[in-house]
């Protein structure tokens, strides 16, 4: 929903006032579908079930901020959610999954095969339940690692969504350790805030 409504151009070409709705509900969107991620299986990350809201909720253990943009390219509208973002379309596929893939045979008959479904993450989430069913654990480096996957999809889906003219950087953020500080005119700091310490078993 929120890709939608920055493809039609409404960041970049609306009034100031309504870029800025525009803007606030894309990014409520993002808060709340990047929550629900961190509860469910692109991170099993925490116990506490998501809030319903559009709002930022700073004690929750999964945020997400986008600086708000006062200017956009409106040349670039007609490209970057397709064209230039093609290359991290590519890598984000891996990561989340969503290739698919038809076949013909000889006879005509048709086949579709989906490819990377559930992809990379929630390949490791799978792992990772398995350790906490067991071994009451979440192991650090596998948390840290889908946690920046996580990162990596987000910034590419604000950048899609037309938040910001800033190309996602091809970096894998792991962990709260590695995550610069964004200097004051940073347009693309759309990523999850520093990770808590990986959750253990509470069942």
């Amino acid at each position: 929903m929120a890709a939608a409504a920055g493809r039609r151009g409404g960041l970049a070409l609306a009034a100031p006032a309504t870029r800025r709705r525009l803007f606030s509900f894309n990014l409520g969107v993002l808060r709340w579908s990047w929550r629900v991620a961190y509860y469910t299986y692109s991170a099993l990350g925490t116990d506490r079930y998501p809030p319903f809201s559009l709002a930022e909720e700073p004690d929750y253990p999964a945020t997400l901020d986008v600086a708000y943009p006062e200017r956009l390219s409106r040349g670039l509208v007609l490209v970057k959610w397709w064209l230039l973002a093609i290359p991290q379309y590519a890598i984000v596929a891996v990561f989340a999954g969503g290739a698919t893939y038809t076949l013909t045979g000889a006879s005509g008959e048709t086949w579709q095969v989906d490819a990377l479904s559930g992809g990379l993450i929630g390949l490791l989430v799978f792992f990772a339940a398995i350790t906490l069913l067991f071994a009451g654990r979440y192991p650090r480096g596998l948390y840290d690692f889908v946690v920046g996957m996580n990162r990596w999809v987000l910034r590419v889906i604000a950048y899609a969504a037309l938040m910001t003219d800033a190309y996602p950087p091809f970096r894998l953020d792991q962990g709260g350790t590695d995550v610069p500080a964004p200097a004051p005119d940073d347009l693309a700091p759309a990523s999850a805030a520093p990770a808590p310490a990986p959750p253990a078993w509470a069942g």
